[in-house]
């Protein structure tokens, strides 16, 4: 990526990367070692950031020699600040000491309950831990408090569906629907969850949010799969009538037809590709 003595170009990229909030925990660390550590003094004030970023890399991919080193020079700069004690909590839960974790970031919500990072820290740590119904609670309450953080919204549907409970995964998908209606994934998940509960009006549910998914993007294949699969599903078992038949079999066939098309034309330009630049 950078030539040895180039290290502009790994502090230029471990920008980017905290911009577009990418996690690569073993790349991060290796631009680390190979290219900024010896020129850390080059970084300026940069450098407190650069070493947070080194630092929950280090976790990610257990280096806890490097994590030990970033953590030691923020705490001597910041000591007792609520980033260096989130950190903290970090390395508690990297070390499996999740009850020094928990109790670190419960003392730092007892003095800024508003604390979005450390919140969603407790619920990633409950995950790791098995403990689904307790990161559901937890994430639920933060939810009431975060209303926009689609994200988490989309996390908590996730476990409800780990737990099977698809009416209350259906009702995370709504509030993300309602959100942002021009989200074709958001209504081909919740098609998705419908289509899994089954029964006629699920079904038809699901074949009218698949459908809904592929008019936002024609391109969407799972979308238009799954439109194929619920309407060939209400003709052949759930219809109400020869015209409720009729009107299915229409749809599953103009679905069929949609894909056939999107897989010859991706052939296509696969073969094009190939004749053009040669098979890789």
């Amino acid at each position: 990526m950078a030539s040895k003595n180039n290290w502009e170009e790994a502090r230029n990229y471990l920008r980017k990367m905290r911009e577009e909030q990418m996690r690569d925990g073993e790349y991060v660390v290796r631009l680390w070692e190979e290219y900024l550590e010896d020129n850390s003094h080059k970084l300026g004030d940069e450098l407190w950031t650069v070493y947070e970023q080194v630092c929950i890399a280090a976790l990610d991919c257990r280096r806890m020699d490097v994590a030990e080193i970033c953590f030691e020079a923020l705490s001597a700069k910041f000591p007792g600040s609520v980033r260096v004690r989130r950190l903290q909590g970090m390395k508690y839960e990297a070390e499996e000491r999740y009850e020094y974790a928990r109790r670190e970031y419960d003392d730092i919500l007892e003095e800024d309950n508003a604390n979005m990072f450390v919140r969603k820290r407790k619920v990633a740590m409950l995950k790791s831990q098995n403990k689904i119904a307790e990161a559901i609670e937890e994430l639920y309450q933060y939810t009431k408090k975060f209303m926009t953080d689609f994200e988490a919204w989309m996390e908590l549907c996730d476990l409800y569906l780990v737990e099977q409970d698809y009416t209350k995964a259906v009702f995370c998908m709504e509030e993300l629907i309602m959100s942002n209606p021009h989200n074709h994934l958001y209504h081909q998940k919740y098609a998705e969850i419908k289509y899994t509960q089954g029964g006629a009006e699920n079904m038809e549910l699901a074949r009218s949010y698949f459908a809904q998914a592929v008019k936002l993007n024609p391109n969407n294949m799972r979308a238009l799969y799954g439109m194929f699969l619920s309407s060939s599903h209400l003709a052949h078992n759930l219809s109400k009538g020869q015209k409720d038949k009729q009107t299915n079999t229409k749809y599953a066939a103009w679905a069929a037809q949609q894909i056939t098309e999107k897989y010859e034309t991706s052939q296509k330009q696969e073969q094009t590709s190939e004749t053009k630049y040669g098979r890789v």
